[in-house]
């Protein structure tokens, strides 16, 4: 798609569309009305062809727009897109022209002509933005194509709000109108219920403009809720923003039971969330040890306390400085465990006045109670999980998949016992939440040895027997359960393991060396189960 540009000064949207060529779009060429119009050199510097046509003294508005049009017949142009042209156009111009757009610093209808940004700061209102919308003779009266939204902050004046709906609003807007349009997306037809010029009506259709799930557009609005002391590292300034309508427990917004402590850090929130969302998976007395989001341990049993004893112990060493998580109310023995070592946080459904009494005796561990969990599918409120990245954002369902044993697949000559497929359902809600490649060693319901964050599948085995072998107390790979959140591509894990011990194995096969594989484990008399979806984690 090919775009005229007309600006009467800048063009900071024109030279904006140049730079990022919303769905291929280009410029062929930018016409002002003024003579010493900054956008003149913008335009050169791109290479974009330039036009100049000034209005003559006494000259009227239709003669002004047919030397326009004169000089416009001379480039090839789909679309005009006006930026701070400062002339109302004519009828006449619109019908001999394609569609033109314009946008405006407000959403319109509200706060429509010439001082947009001192009308909203006047009325009072919190949120405004900018629209994009069809020229009609009418000013800014025409069918409206895009709108985005920016806040209005308590210590906005004119300059600041027009800055930031430029860049937070037009520069958004403006490029997507676009895309639309070169995607053929957009349908401009008189005979709709807008009125356009002289009273005719125009029609704008969007295809594919929907909600749902995902929608096309995506508006998020988010309150400051702390200032944190840093972000990763000290040298990063961070925040912490809080959606008001959640409703899914969380530790945003949990209450601190102890004041007195240290406030939550960029790392402190994000290791507390991953170790929360680990022991909303299971329904049974559940604990589990978090450092850098990884599990370094996680087991349910009949008692809470006994939980945390086994996930600790599965490596005690790294779970120094961790966060621990609990899926029931902390009780006086799990807080004396919890506090028997060095931990950053501890974060569960509420805690006993006993327990209390002896959590806050720490003074360096913050106490998080997030209140109740729910039960079931009811834990999880939040359907889906996103990822920021440069330009823009990654978002996707929630992994939900918690397979019983009715839903494994047994491929191998053996077949698993019941106690092992208790263990390898309880070894993939963990597996879940381990960084891929994850390998992860388990017995009963209690993690083993955690191998995660590995480029190399049989380097993960590898890091999950060594982690047994030195750092789990009391435990062993001997006779375990090996998981692994994507299928083996070849049978040398499987020799890994079997050197390690492990009797059974769950995974996703899928392999094109299934085969193999599945010999494999039949050599060493292991018994392998295959899920039919993987469970990877990349953040």
């Amino acid at each position: 798609m090919k775009i005229a540009g007309l600006a009467s000064n800048r063009g900071r949207n024109l030279r904006h569309i140049a730079d990022v060529a919303p769905g291929g779009a280009e410029l062929s060429v930018v016409l002002t009305n003024r003579e010493q119009a900054p956008v003149l050199e913008a335009a050169t510097e791109r290479r974009i062809p330039t036009e100049v046509v000034e209005r003559e003294a006494d000259e009227s508005r239709a003669s002004h727009e047919r030397r326009i049009l004169d000089r416009l017949a001379d480039y090839d142009f789909d679309l005009v897109c006006l930026d701070g042209y400062m002339r109302v156009l004519t009828d006449e111009f619109l019908d001999a022209a394609p569609t033109t757009l314009n946008v405006h610093p407000s959403l319109l209808p509200s706060f429509s002509g010439m001082d947009a940004h001192e009308q909203v700061l006047d009325a009072g209102v919190r949120t405004t933005g900018c629209t994009v919308h069809v020229v009609t003779e009418v000013v800014d009266d025409g069918p409206i194509v895009t709108q985005e939204p920016v806040p209005v902050y308590a210590d906005d004046d004119a300059d600041s709000l027009k800055d930031r709906v430029l860049h937070d609003a037009e520069f958004t807007a403006y490029p997507r109108a676009v895309r639309w349009f070169a995607e053929d997306r957009v349908t401009v037809e008189r005979g709709g219920d807008e009125a356009g010029a002289n009273g005719d009506p125009i029609d704008v259709t969007v295809e594919g403009d929907a909600g749902g799930d995902f929608p096309e557009r995506r508006f998020v609005s988010e309150e400051r809720a702390e200032t944190l002391r840093y972000g990763e590292n000290p040298h990063q300034d961070a925040a912490l923003y809080a959606d008001d309508g959640r409703e899914e427990a969380g530790v945003v917004g949990a209450d601190q039971l102890n004041p007195g402590a240290k406030g939550m850090g960029y790392n402190n929130y994000n290791d507390a969330d991953a170790a929360l969302n680990l022991v909303k998976e299971f329904d049974e007395p559940a604990a589990g040890v978090i450092k850098h989001t990884n599990p370094a341990g996680c087991a349910t049993s009949d008692t809470l306390a006994d939980a945390y004893d086994r996930a600790l112990s599965t490596d005690a060493k790294s779970a120094f400085g961790g966060i621990v998580a609990l899926n029931r109310e902390c009780d006086a023995d799990t807080a004396t465990a919890v506090a028997d070592s060095f931990k950053e946080v501890v974060v569960a459904p509420g805690y006993t006045d006993s327990a209390l009494d002896v959590l806050t005796e720490k003074q360096n561990l913050r106490v998080l109670d997030v209140g109740p969990l729910g039960e079931g599918d009811d834990r999880f409120a939040e359907r889906s999980t996103e990822k920021p990245i440069v330009g823009g954002r990654l978002v996707q369902d929630r992994d939900l998949q918690s397979p019983t044993a009715d839903d494994l697949e047994v491929v191998t000559d053996r077949e698993p016992t019941d106690e092992q497929l208790e263990t390898m359902t309880f070894a993939w809600k963990t597996l879940k939440h381990v960084k891929s490649n994850g390998i992860l060693f388990a017995t009963g319901t209690e993690t083993v040895g955690v191998g995660m964050g590995q480029v190399s599948r049989v380097d993960a085995v590898t890091l999950a027997a060594m982690k047994a072998e030195k750092d789990a107390e009391g435990k062993s790979a001997e006779g375990a359960v090996m998981a692994s959140d994507a299928f083996f591509p070849f049978p040398d894990a499987i020799e890994e393991a079997a050197e390690a011990g492990i009797e059974a194995v769950i995974q996703p096969g899928g392999s094109v060396n299934d085969e193999d594989v599945i010999a494999a484990a039949d050599e060493h008399e292991m018994a392998m189960a295959f899920t039919g979806s993987r469970c990877f984690r990349h953040d």
